[in-house]
């Protein structure tokens, strides 16, 4: 299977290597010139002169660059302006002119006889100012482009959880974005930098003199010739060679953090906490409306319950409702509140909420320790607690990177937790997790939540995990509510077909009560039912599993339709009369005796009914 591999890759390995070989010869071809170098000559006085200034005004100009760079790069990244836009393209346009040229332009714009070198009486050129504002117009792009890519590259739920933990927006971009996005941006700065060290025609057009180095090695090479050059070169030369020893020792420093790690979940016993009564009486109620496009969320919602959960397909809105109870998303014409505070009206870091969005949103940048510490009111001794309840206190120094997902898990909801906030916000927070690691997970969230006192909103579309963790449910599609209630409630009796198969449930349907105790499914056949139902009325119905059976004798003739595994469970499914049941393979087992004659016989006391949706 590898060899075809091999062979393809093989006419790229040539290429590459052929450039390869073109860049290193002539480093190759200088060498022997350093015997023939004419070393007596050398004006050392002017050399090193020339490379102070060629130094000192790149450091300068890099700084200037740098100052001004990382927030122009940042505005690039964030804003989907059309003039913006444009302004990102004529930024860059130095990248793409012959130095000369950007040369000329600035002598049209700082030249003796320009406005600004008449104001100046000439001091914009032919001076170090000048040199350093020649580099700085051809060095920049080179840094915005990569501050631009950085930010671009950071995940906007970076700010959004800094957010909900508190922090303002500069604190949000001097203390997440920014150190997030600096390994790039870093080094662009270097490119820069050395890009204005070496910056030669638009210095000889603006700033002659004092002398940059390579306008000096110009100089030099018209006055005496190749012999000259190698002393010029070599400062040049340490300090590329300098600049690439440490490019290499960062990557290699940085290649060592990725560390193999133990994978373990496991939690250690948690002692319950005492509940406040103030926290225990805060509810939840939000009413969310928001138009996107071609979408638009119109849900509403006032349980009477700490544990809810918000279910749906992808989508449906549910996230889209969860970030805008954590006040990420704008609330065009609703309301968020919790107890008798107002959400609403507050922006997410005074919110006082815990979130997860999916991937947890842990800072790459930060140890276990920062992370639990960076909330802006993070309690010591809770996360100290914290960090011992929930098996992390052996992994303080670790990096997101080093952990494993349900490490990672366990270190976002420690770090919600030493806010001691009144509400906590999870956004499919299993949704990355293999099945074993799930269900365990679920279980510790759900020993938590009988710890703590704040409401827990978990998003989700897998129906076994609301049950678990709410004891509320709104079910949600299309941006509008399906049905809202007590988790036993909405799974006993689904308001329509579409909320149960959204539920997972099975052997359910619509029809109408025919005479007292039967109903006329929508295929025809007759259930018989203990309710008592108005006769001709619609409703829907349910048959339990196990009222299902096969029978000699039976009322009605059946066929299997097929099998089926859920949750690790084996269920054999049979038609009758068009209408499809999933009954336990073990109890299909026990019940039928092989013959090939399939009769069934319905217990209607395994049948529920219940008014449909808008009978």
């Amino acid at each position: 299977m590898t060899q075809p591999v091999q062979r393809a890759a093989r006419p790229l390995w040539w290429l590459g290597a052929l450039l390869a070989v073109y860049l290193c010869a002539p480093f190759l071809a200088s060498i022997p010139q350093i015997g023939q170098a004419d070393w007596a000559n050398v004006d050392w006085h002017a050399t090193w002169s020339a490379v102070g200034v060629s130094a000192g005004s790149a450091s300068v100009a890099a700084l200037l660059i740098l100052i001004g760079g990382v927030p122009l790069g940042y505005w690039l990244a964030r804003s989907r302006s059309r003039g913006v836009a444009l302004l990102g393209f004529v930024v860059q346009l130095p990248l793409a002119l012959p130095p000369l040229t950007s040369g000329i332009l600035l002598l049209f714009l700082l030249g003796p006889y320009s406005p600004l070198g008449l104001l100046t009486n000439g001091a914009l050129t032919d001076s170090f100012t000048g040199i350093v504002l020649a580099e700085t117009f051809v060095a920049a792009p080179f840094l915005i482009v990569a501050a631009r890519s950085a930010f671009t590259a950071v995940d906007p739920v970076y700010d959004d959880v800094a957010a909900t933990l508190g922090h303002h927006a500069a604190s949000r971009f001097f203390r997440v974005t920014l150190p997030i996005a600096w390994p790039a941006i870093r080094a662009g700065l270097a490119l820069a930098w050395l890009r204005a060290f070496g910056e030669f025609g638009a210095t000889v057009m603006v700033a002659y003199h004092p002398y940059s180095l390579p306008v000096y090695t110009y100089v030099v090479f018209g006055g005496q010739g190749l012999p000259a050059m190698m002393p010029l070169l070599l400062p040049t030369l340490a300090i590329a060679i300098v600049c690439a020893v440490l490019s290499v020792y960062t990557r290699g420093a940085r290649a060592t953090l990725a560390v193999s790690v133990d994978n373990g979940d496991e939690l250690t016993a948690i002692t319950p906490a005492t509940t406040s009564n103030d926290a225990a009486d805060l509810r939840l109620a939000f009413a969310a409306k928001r138009h996107l496009g071609a979408f638009t969320l119109d849900v509403a919602w006032q349980p009477r319950t700490r544990r809810l959960a918000i279910i749906g397909p992808s989508g449906s809105g549910k996230s889209l409702a969860l970030r805008i109870i954590a006040g990420l998303e704008a609330n065009d014409a609703g309301a968020v509140t919790l107890g008798a505070t107002d959400l609403g009206v507050l922006p997410p870091e005074r919110r006082q909420i815990g979130y997860m969005p999916q991937d947890y949103g842990l800072f790459p940048h930060m140890t276990v320790a920062q992370q639990l510490a960076f909330p802006v009111d993070a309690d010591a001794a809770s996360a100290r607690y914290w960090l011992a309840h929930l098996g992390l206190d052996t992994l303080t120094q670790r990096l997101p990177r080093q952990l494993s997902f349900g490490q990672r898990q366990r270190v976002a909801l420690a770090r919600a937790l030493t806010r001691h906030s009144p509400l906590l916000l999870f956004d499919e927070p299993f949704a990355a997790l293999d099945t074993p690691r799930r269900r365990k997970l679920q279980q510790s969230l759900r020993a938590l939540q009988r710890e703590i006192a704040a409401v827990t909103v978990i998003v989700t579309h897998d129906p076994d995990e609301a049950a678990l963790l709410a004891d509320e449910v709104l079910v949600i599609e299309h941006g509008r509510t399906l049905q809202a209630g007590p988790v036993d409630a909405v799974f006993a009796r689904p308001a329509s077909l579409r909320v149960a198969d959204l539920l997972g449930l099975h052997n359910i349907g619509e029809g109408v009560v025919r005479v007292t105790g039967e109903i006329e499914t929508a295929r025809g056949l007759r259930l018989p039912c203990a309710d008592a139902l108005a006769q001709g009325s619609r409703v829907m119905w349910r048959v339990a599993p196990r009222a299902l059976r096969a029978a000699p004798d039976g009322r009605w003739e059946g066929r299997i339709a097929g099998t089926s595994l859920r949750h690790g469970d084996r269920y054999v499914t049979i038609e009758l009369a068009g209408e499809l049941f999933d009954i336990p393979a073990d109890d299909w087992a026990d019940s039928h005796d092989g013959t090939r004659a399939l009769r069934f016989e319905i217990d209607a006391g395994g049948v529920t009914a219940w008014a449909a949706e808008g009978s």
